[in-house]
């Protein structure tokens, strides 16, 4: 507990100190106003990319923008100027973009929401909550990006789509664009006159120069608070959206035939069908359906895997959960933990079939999601709410036994229901916010699994002085039922770990039927004005917490302080466009009171003049202690370890540029290292064609890796081997797009993880701070390789009986997916999809090397291939 509090005590000094430095006034702005007019009926400008039609004269220009990177609040090289008008159903700009050299103008081809080459992005906070805001984006290429903006700016969601239209042009004096957006794509209240928050912004590639409107300081505490406004949007009917998108889909896999298998037979073909649809019940809210939805065309998971046995976090990718998942997002600590984890929607299935030799299983791999509803929105008087309905259905693997077919139930009908609020107040500087969850199955004799689970939280943020200084915090709680095998099954897990052998404030109980835990976070600091930002705060999550029914929770039992400061430069120097230089100290305890764990690390980010960028930190752990190492065991204890980083990288507008890095961490005493090597490329050969490669090469020895437990003496043993891990990944995506609407990407990732151990150890002294004293290593007298049953014998008192057995821990994973993907949005908001899917997924021989098993296991061996076709159509009524 003294630690503690000297960690607190330090939190405090830091805050006074930093606080009483001299620092420049932040910079007060004045807003600008943009005032618009309607446009008489059947007057509205042609989208064609040419600023000649009589309609753009009813309104004036808005210009004189002002540079905001790198040189901010000087006159950028080459002006824009722009154009808004309106009649009942859209919103037109008409924007010119001059440029003295027209032919350098980057003109790059990418998809939807590429963001690459030359581009100017319009942004509307319709709310006008100056927190969210809708973003598009035009490429000089012609090519849309479109971003739903939260969290002042930190947050930028591209899987939005809405329906719009654009054109470019490029002529003498640069080049322009049109746009025609919709009403019923944006969200506003009902009023008179609407005042909406208002920002257009310029990026010249070549120069990596960025330009807006409503200047926007360095030192501001936010994005779109400091944006300027929109006037003259008067007596703007409300537009109730009606989008119907029904899909079909045609699949073909292929696969290896398993002699035997019924299963495995060669290949499969499938006909699918579903529905999508979005409703605005009022111009704010917007109810979205789906039937039987299919994510065919979304990127495979990237190949991982953990030696620490916990799970494995996804993001994700499927673009019903994507869009507006900041309403629903409830992170209530630093890292992925979160209250609610869409990923758990159509998870594998968690049972398996029970089968007898002989027999052959088809195991789902998958949940089928029967249909799920989502209303979600933001009201013009500071309301956001959402609110997420879901319902999986009953999963069975089939059974064959030389013909005669059986079902097992592996995953029951589950119900997922999601609440979420938000309510703006304080002239948008504060909001307070909660959020509820539930999960219920049907668990008809899966009695292993919760049969219900229940979260909920608030959570609060104020703003004061100007949005420089802040404060912000939730708390959260959970009650999870089920029967007496589910309960403790659940206090044995690894987040949890009640049967702990030297935790004094948990153990199992056996007859519990219910387990209600809580936690939360406390967080203030410094986040605008001056050079200086810091913040720290306080987290907890309680021993009985749990949340991964439909949330993310990796380990509970901890209260982690962090403390962080920063300082930025707000000027280029002669050497650099800015610099950027950091410390922070964190500090872990559990709830038993042990003190777990503290590190120190800085960093500093420079962005040269010539855009090129460095990037390096430093880190210093002197107490290493955890929980979990052991799965139930005592507490264990790392040796101190020292860590340094370096990534540099190439200027990001040529045509071919690189990143290259290093990690590399050490503990005392050999205790164990990590060393990753990156290398990333990107080459846009010409504008219609990108090609990046990311390679990563990790290597991992460790002398005390845990492999097993088992008994001697009637005592529990625990064994560690002395692993050399090594894992390569490389990520490929090829990018060819015949036009802004037509693309063809390519994405493959080969992932091989070997790892060989040796010199068996078992814990002695699980916490003494010297490595030899914390394991004992087996001699050659006490354990011996049985090559005939790929195990070790182990006769720890040497007296020639065997005591117990290890089996061989050594690995070799190896995984292959890609995705070749042809997309044509042959009209706005409507697709077809051309998919080549191919997997391969084994074990390879740990004694091969990675390159060997490269060769021999992706190369070398018949891979899984889907073929499929899916096309929709976006109705809009």
């Amino acid at each position: 507990m003294k630690q503690r509090a000297i960690a607190a005590i330090v939190s405090v000094f830091f805050f006074s100190f930093l606080s009483a430095q001299e620092e420049p006034q932040q910079t007060v702005v004045p807003k600008k106003i943009y005032t618009t007019n309607k446009l008489a009926p059947e007057t509205a400008p042609e989208i064609d990319g040419i600023l000649d039609d009589q309609s753009w004269d009813t309104v004036e220009w808005g210009t004189d923008f002002v540079e905001q990177n790198p040189d901010e609040n000087t006159p950028p090289l080459y002006q824009s100027k722009f154009k808004l008008t309106h009649d009942d159903k859209f919103i037109y700009v008409g924007i010119r973009c001059y440029d003295a050299e027209p032919d350098k103008i980057e003109k790059r081809l990418t998809r939807r929401d590429g963001f690459s080459g030359d581009r100017i992005t319009v942004i509307f906070d319709s709310y006008h909550d100056k927190r969210t805001a809708f973003s598009f984006t035009i490429t000089a290429a012609g090519v849309k990006g479109d971003e739903f903006v939260s969290q002042n700016g930190d947050n930028w969601d591209e899987s939005w789509n809405p329906i719009w239209y654009v054109a470019t042009n490029t002529d003498a004096e640069g080049w322009t664009a049109e746009m025609k957006i919709p009403f019923s794509q944006l969200k506003f209240g009902k009023s008179k006159e609407q005042i909406w928050g208002f920002q257009l912004s310029r990026l010249i590639f070549r120069e990596q120069e960025r330009s807006v409107w409503q200047r926007i300081p360095v030192d501001a505490p936010g994005f779109i608070s400091e944006f300027g406004e929109l006037h003259g949007l008067i007596d703007i009917e409300q537009q109730k959206q009606l989008e119907i998108q029904p899909f079909t889909l045609l699949q073909y896999d292929t696969f290896p035939e398993e002699a035997g298998n019924p299963f495995r037979d060669g290949d499969n073909f499938k006909l699918n069908a579903g529905l999508d649809a979005k409703i605005g019940i009022t111009n704010d809210l917007t109810l979205d359906l789906t039937v039987n939805p299919d994510f065919g065309q979304v990127d495979a998971d990237p190949g991982a895997i953990a030696l620490d046995g916990f799970q494995l976090f996804f993001r994700e990718q499927r673009p019903f959960f994507v869009e507006n998942k900041n309403i629903f997002d409830f992170r209530f600590a630093n890292g992925q933990d979160n209250v609610f984890y869409s990923r758990r929607i159509g998870r594998s299935p968690q049972g398996s079939a029970q089968t007898v030799a002989g027999e052959f299983v088809d195991q789902p791999i998958s949940s089928t999601i029967l249909g799920a509803a989502k209303f979600s929105g933001k009201t013009k008087n500071g309301w956001s709410i959402g609110l997420l309905e879901s319902v999986t259905g009953k999963m069975f693997a089939e059974v064959d036994n030389n013909g005669d077919r059986r079902e097992e139930l592996v995953e029951p009908l589950t119900n997922y229901l999601v609440a979420r609020a938000q309510k703006d107040f304080n002239e948008r500087n504060s909001f307070i916010g909660g959020i509820f969850t539930a999960t219920n199955r049907n668990l008809e004799g899966l009695d292993f699994l919760r049969k219900a689970a229940y979260s909920g939280g608030l959570d609060f943020q104020h703003n004061w002085n100007d949005r420089k200084y802040f404060i912000q915090g939730n708390v959260i709680a959970s009650h999870v039922t089920g029967s007496e095998e589910a309960i403790e099954r659940t206090q044995r897990e690894l987040t949890h770990l009640f049967q702990r052998v030297d935790a004094s404030h948990v153990e199992v109980d056996p007859t519990r039927t219910s387990l209600t835990g809580t936690g939360g976070k406390i967080e203030g600091g410094k986040q605008g004005g001056g050079n200086w930002r810091y913040n720290a705060g306080l987290i907890w999550r309680s021993p009985e917490l749990e949340l991964n029914d439909i949330g993310f929770l990796r380990q509970a039992d901890q209260i982690n302080q962090f403390a962080e400061v920063r300082w930025q430069t707000l000027k280029p120097t002669e050497s650099f466009r800015n610099i950027s230089v950091g410390a922070e100290q964190t500090s872990s305890y559990d709830f038993d009171g042990n003190y777990n764990r503290i590190q120190w690390e800085m960093q500093t980010n420079l962005n040269w003049i010539n855009n090129w960028f460095t990037e390096v930190g430093v880190g210093h752990k002197p107490r290493i202690f955890t929980n979990t190492f052991l799965r139930g065991g005592p507490r264990w204890r790392f040796s101190d370890e020292n860590f340094v980083f370096a990534f540099a990288g190439t200027d990001n507008t040529k045509k071919f540029r690189t990143v290259i890095g290093h990690v590399y961490s050490a503990a005392r005493q050999n205790n164990f290292s990590f060393r990753r090597y990156v290398l990333r490329f990107q080459y846009q050969p010409f504008d219609a064609l990108n090609i990046s490669i990311n390679n990563s090469l990790e290597n991992n020895p460790n002398r005390t890796q845990y492999v097993t437990e088992t008994s001697f003496d009637g005592a529990p043993r625990y064994i560690l081997g002395n692993i050399k891990q090594k894992t390569f990944s490389s990520t490929i995506r090829i990018n060819y797009s015949i036009n802004p609407n037509l693309s063809i990407q390519y994405y493959g990732q080969p992932f091989i993880s070997r790892g060989r151990y040796s010199d068996f150890n078992f814990v002695n002294n699980s916490t003494a701070e010297d490595l030899n004293e914390r394991i004992s290593l087996y001699n050659d007298n006490q354990i011996s390789f049985d090559a005939a049953t790929n195990t070790y014998n182990v006769d720890e008192n040497t007296n020639g009986t065997i005591d117990y057995q290890i089996g061989n821990p050594d690995f070799s994973f190896v995984q292959f997916r890609s995705n070749l993907v042809m997309r044509w949005e042959y009209i706005p908001g409507s697709e077809i999809f051309l998919v080549w899917s191919q997997g391969v997924t084994g074990s390879g021989d740990p004694t091969e090397t990675l390159l060997s098993s490269l060769d021999n296991q992706i190369l070398g061996q018949k891979p899984e291939n889907t073929f499929l076709v899916k096309a929709t159509y976006r109705f809009v009524l």
